[in-house]
């Protein structure tokens, strides 16, 4: 997998690294779902997190030959692509992506803009906010949410202004909604017997905190 994307498509400026490590990591959790099924790909890409240690952004400083120490651009790069899948939602059109990748790249060397703006255009998924954030930044989207009875307040926190990104989440049963935070608050009524009950599809890289304020007793 790194021979192939390191000789296939290769970045421009070694700031841009993540193209070569970040997909090749992905590629063994797809290798992993074509041998093993979907659910051991994803037990596969989220077991990766805990090595995930956001110390300096993935993508470097450009023109003077820098490339991040740090290993996230295997780690975190790899749950960054599995979480486009999921905002993708569609895995025909998320494998014609990937493949024309290969088609459209192949043999060129390339700027990282270039690929994310490829990848936005192809899904329809506008996602500059959300490379900005995962790419750019150390920063990891924090949901943070409240339940006061039957209503379910949310929010993004530690994302960047304007940062774009649904997510799926329980609202009582077992199948998943889509929900749209933003930095404001948000509310929705939720019929959950059990807090317990409120989770969020744990394929997306976030983190979850809740914020509610414990009773009195």
């Amino acid at each position: 997998a790194h021979e192939w994307w390191g000789n296939s498509i290769s970045s421009k400026d070694h700031a841009d690294m993540w193209l070569h490590e970040s997909f090749a990591m992905y590629a063994e959790v797809l290798f992993t779902e074509c041998q093993q099924g979907r659910e051991a790909a994803a037990q596969y890409v989220i077991g990766l997190r805990p090595r995930i240690k956001n110390d300096i952004p993935i993508v470097g400083r450009y023109g003077v030959a820098d490339t991040p120490k740090s290993q996230d651009r295997y780690y975190k790069g790899a749950n960054i692509l599995h979480t486009i899948r999921q905002l993708v939602d569609d895995d025909a059109r998320w494998t014609r992506t990937l493949r024309g990748l290969n088609q459209t790249f192949w043999h060129r060397t390339v700027w990282g803009r270039e690929v994310e703006d490829y990848i936005s255009r192809e899904t329809g998924v506008d996602l500059r906010s959300v490379f900005a954030e995962y790419l750019r930044t150390t920063l990891v989207p924090t949901l943070e949410y409240r339940l006061d009875g039957a209503t379910l307040s949310y929010r993004w926190s530690n994302v960047i202004p304007g940062f774009d990104m649904p997510l799926r989440v329980t609202f009582g049963d077992s199948a998943y909604t889509l929900v749209h935070p933003t930095e404001n608050w948000r509310a929705a009524p939720v019929p959950l017997a059990n807090p317990a009950g409120f989770r969020v599809d744990p394929n997306f890289y976030v983190i979850v905190t809740n914020v509610s304020a414990p009773r009195s007793r």
